[in-house]
């Protein structure tokens, strides 16, 4: 790639290489344009740099927004004043009072990565932070052959240190609509991602739009929201409470200020004005049709997308094509992805695009974007968002629940229900297995008292000192199967051993003590398929959650609302392998992240055909670092060894001083042997070279005294 852009700029020649690699750099940071490769590249290189920005900063001097505009600070009169370039500032919601991002390049989210279906993908990360070490994890990469690359901090890699570079070097394998974020601390929330993109070695049959939602909060950094989610948000001598989801499950204490789409937003006052803020335009022509690759890269909120006057064709998640489905929105949660294509059918104008939270009791907490057909003014949309009605109701894909209240008129369609394109017969899609399928199941839950820690079967995770994955034998944070049990709590690196090549099914759970609204489940290195979802009961009027679903039985406490549901099984003691009813294993979809509703379940299968260690986890960050992983431990005897040279950490104890004395006198003793050995044998070296001079003089002296024919010879 890099040698692709010398050439067009005219730097082809070895003497200016430096000066190529350098523009290159500098291309990337100054824009947020797409990187990408050429179908016939083997290898495709990248650069990215890790470091802090300012938002709302043009260099180093603010920024205010008004009518979609930037202006310098010091502007009085914007009907004469030039513009600031909004793609050379990182506005987020146009808050004017700065907030610390992560950027990537200089950008948020960081450029797009494009390359094609199973080229070499080699990508340099230079960490330019000052305080923090940064992994990155590509989400949605299967990382066949090479586990060591995935991304994730103390699992598969030591973080990448201030100052540090560390090259990825991968297979872009499977294709589709993937992306990359950080993957150690909350620096995600804070800015670092970006989409990534696998295309098929096709020319593609429509042009393409990238979208990236992000929730947002301009008052606060991501570990500050980390701990006010443990221990309260306070305000005012109050305890503020969480906003609710529809079907009454509690949100986190994430405070929504801003949607993003695309790093652009804008800030909603109470009284439903807004700031100005400048938003991300998608130009079309009329009667084309256009692709969507849409990415949940939230932090906590799912958002419900839909683009008004127009209708959405549903055609890929994560990666996997489905028989299209028309809808009037759908719903993607944080990990999730999904492609939908448009018609631009309408009359030439403005249209909005928008992304709502699935709150209720709130207002303007939404992400908004601009369609603009070609040949419209550049004004903002007065378009209204469809109105369901009795006789012209709303399809919605992938609700978090069975039910909208009844007065919404609006259906669900959920993930189960689709059908893949792709033939069973396909490899890797084979979900038949000659043993027994074994049912292992995972309940992600806040459970406890006084202690609520997330956790998977009541195991809090802790990520060991080490990189796990090439350092197994230092990892001193292992389970303690006395520690952890039925109603119990544990700290620790909880794992589980898969056997190679052996089929899975996986039953992921949102139940018990400690449920919460429904989890988006995302797991490293495969994608699965899903087999069945499981719903709770609710009230038809209100949709509201009345009663967890009775397929489980979460054992433990007899009241399944104090069971913490860590040992669950099917109830029905027929039922598990493919005895469960139901099933779709004809075709089902494959997904990486997958929404588990509250008091419900999901089954999924995998073949555990790819050796390594693969994190599985919450993908709402402030979950995820609050221990709601755990780790599959793939085919141990077969993980690929991993580079030369490949980083290594842990940790480091002093010893006692009484100890270091000892080691420094017994090293002084073989230093003081070791002198002496030297001493003697030089001084005998000196003494053979004495003696071997004397006696070469002394035949030296005898010589002068011989007769010279007997020196000349016969």
């Amino acid at each position: 790639m890099m040698e692709k852009f010398c050439a067009d700029v005219g730097l082809t020649k070895v003497n200016v290489d430096f000066i190529c690699v350098t523009l290159f750099m500098l291309s990337c940071a100054m824009t947020s344009v797409s990187a990408g490769c050429s179908m016939a590249d083997d290898v495709c290189e990248f650069w990215l740099e890790v470091e802090t920005r300012l938002t709302m900063m043009a260099g180093n001097v603010a920024v205010f927004p008004t009518n979609g505009k930037l202006y310098r600070y010091d502007v009085t009169n914007v009907t004469t004043a030039d513009t600031v370039n909004d793609n050379e500032v990182v506005t987020a919601d146009g808050w004017e009072k700065q907030r610390l991002v992560v950027t990537v390049n200089r950008t948020m989210p960081g450029p797009s990565i494009e390359v094609y279906e199973g080229q070499t993908v080699r990508i340099h990360v230079k960490n330019l932070m000052l305080n923090t070490g940064v992994t990155i994890h590509w989400h949605g990469i299967h990382q066949r052959g090479t586990p060591w690359m995935d991304g994730v901090g103390y699992v598969t890699q030591c973080p990448i240190m201030p100052g540090q570079q560390f090259t990825y070097n991968f297979k872009a394998y499977p294709k589709g609509t993937l992306w990359y974020h950080a993957h150690v601390g909350t620096l995600l929330s804070m800015g670092l991602l970006g989409a990534f993109i696998v295309r098929e070695r096709v020319a593609p049959p429509m042009e393409e739009f990238i979208m990236m939602l992000q929730d947002w909060n301009h008052n606060m950094d991501s570990d500050l929201l980390h701990y006010k989610m443990l221990y309260g948000n306070y305000e005012d001598r109050r305890k503020l409470q969480p906003s609710h989801s529809l079907e009454g499950a509690a949100f986190s204490m994430f405070i929504f200020t801003s949607g993003l789409i695309n790093g652009k937003g804008r800030y909603y006052y109470p009284n439903g004005t807004h700031n100005q803020a400048p938003l991300t335009v998608y130009p079309v022509v009329q009667y084309k049709s256009y692709r969507f690759r849409v990415i949940g890269a939230g932090n906590l909120y799912p958002f419900r997308v839909s683009i008004d006057d127009h209708v959405i064709t549903l055609i890929a998640s994560d990666g996997d094509n489905f028989q299209p489905i028309e809808v009037e929105s759908f719903i993607i949660n944080p990990g999730e992805r999904y492609d939908f294509v448009i018609t631009a059918n309408q009359s030439v104008g403005n249209y909005w695009i928008r992304a709502v939270t699935l709150e209720v009791n709130v207002t303007d907490h939404v992400a908004e974007a601009i369609l603009r057909y070609n040949g419209s003014r550049d004004v903002e949309p007065v378009t209204k968002r469809r109105n369901c009605s009795e006789i012209n109701r709303c399809l919605v894909f992938n609700c978090p629940f069975s039910y909208f209240p009844h007065a919404d008129f609006t259906d669900c369609k959920h993930i189960d229900a689709l059908r893949s394109v792709v033939s069973p017969d396909t490899p890797g899609r084979d979900l038949s297995s000659s043993e027994s399928i074994k049912d292992i199941f995972l309940n992600f839950a806040f459970p406890g008292t006084t202690w609520t820690p997330g956790s998977v079967n009541g195991h809090h995770f802790k990520p060991p000192p080490v990189a796990a994955l090439t350092q197994p034998l230092e990892v001193n944070t292992l389970c303690n199967s006395s520690d952890c049990g039925e109603d119990k709590l544990c700290q620790c690196s909880y794992s589980i051993s898969l056997e190679n090549n052996k089929v899975y099914q996986f039953v992921f759970l949102n139940m018990g003590l400690g449920k919460g609204w429904a989890h988006p489940i995302h797991l490293h290195g495969h994608s699965f398929h899903v087999v069945k979802m499981g719903y709770p009961t609710y009230d038809h009027t209100t949709g509201k959650v009345i009663g967890e679903n009775l397929d489980i039985d979460c054992r433990g406490n007899p009241d399944r609302e104090k069971s913490y549901c860590n040992a669950a099984s099917w109830a029905n003691s027929s039922w598990g392998g493919n005895n469960v009813p139901g099933l779709e294993l004809e075709l089902p979809v494959l997904k990486d992240t997958i929404i588990v509703p509250t008091g419900g379940y999901v089954v999924v299968r995998i073949k555990a055909d790819n050796p390594g260690l693969w994190l599985m986890h919450c993908h709402i960050e402030l979950h995820n670092t609050d221990g709601m992983a755990l780790v599959f431990n793939e085919s141990y005897a077969l993980h690929p060894k991993a580079p030369v040279g490949f980083p290594k950490c842990g940790d480091f104890t002093y010893q006692e001083q009484k100890d270091s004395v000892e080691k420094e006198s017994g090293l002084i003793r073989i230093e003081i042997f070791i002198a002496v050995i030297i001493s003697v044998t030089i001084a005998l070296l000196i003494i053979i070279v004495i003696l071997s001079i004397a006696l070469r003089r002394s035949r030296h002296n005898n010589s002068n005294n011989v007769p010279y024919y007997s020196m000349a010879g016969d």
